[in-house]
């Protein structure tokens, strides 16, 4: 994933917090996020499903509690998420979460080729995994937040981004959505079908001029499988 993505308001947003019993709150709109931005956090603690605020870059200095740029932390791949020695290993089992969306932009790598990405007639209920650092002057809690990055849906992804895609969970599965939000849940193997690229509802594909503007610059395309 490129690091770009929003939320509006919408009908399909207002459907995701419906779904998932939750509110979102002005200050989580934003017609461009980018890493190291504050996001939206859907979670669970003490049993209670909760939206919170979080940095979207998963390792934050401890001093300052701001992004630790040594590190590009704000996507998790999905093939390190069983790396003992990553970042992402223990959120992986113990603090997942979901980040809404409307929309995502990737790019080809070749510096001018973007496109935005939707869920035609849907929200994005992106898998990702979050921390909790505590602020040592005021004992509050700070979560940090990334989203997991799947391989490339190939032939589809080819001419979009040919490195990766975010990890998009059905938020209308109550099932999977439980067990992904619950931190008491370890069976991460059941987790396994959903780690894989696929096309969970028809993608609407829009060239755009550049991130940040989202202007687009030609018709768009869906892909449906």
């Amino acid at each position: 994933m490129c690091g770009r993505f929003n939320l509006i308001d919408s009908p399909e947003i207002q459907w995701l917090c419906q779904i998932l019993g939750i509110s979102l709150l002005p200050r989580h709109r934003s017609r461009d996020i980018a890493p190291g931005a504050t996001i939206a956090i859907v979670h669970e603690k003490n049993g209670e499903r909760l939206v919170s605020d979080a940095v979207w870059w998963l390792l934050l200095d401890r001093q300052t509690l701001k992004p630790n740029y040594n590190y590009a932390s704000f996507n998790s791949r999905s093939d390190k998420l069983n790396s003992k020695r990553g970042i992402a290993y223990q959120p992986f089992r113990e603090s997942r979460c979901l980040i809404p969306g409307s929309a995502f932009v990737e790019g080809l790598g070749d510096r001018k080729t973007y496109h935005k990405i939707e869920l035609e007639g849907s929200a994005i209920a992106f898998g990702g995994l979050y921390k909790e650092y505590i602020d040592r002057d005021t004992g509050e809690s700070v979560y940090a937040a990334s989203i997991i990055t799947l391989p490339p849906l190939s032939p589809q992804w080819d001419n979009i981004h040919p490195k990766s895609m975010p990890l998009m969970l059905d938020f209308e599965d109550e099932e999977l959505i439980a067990k992904w939000l619950d931190p008491g849940f370890q069976d991460i193997e059941q987790f396994e079908p959903v780690l894989k690229p696929q096309v969970i509802k028809p993608m609407r594909v829009t060239r755009i001029d550049r991130p940040g503007k989202w202007n687009p610059v030609d018709d768009s395309f869906l892909i449906v499988a």
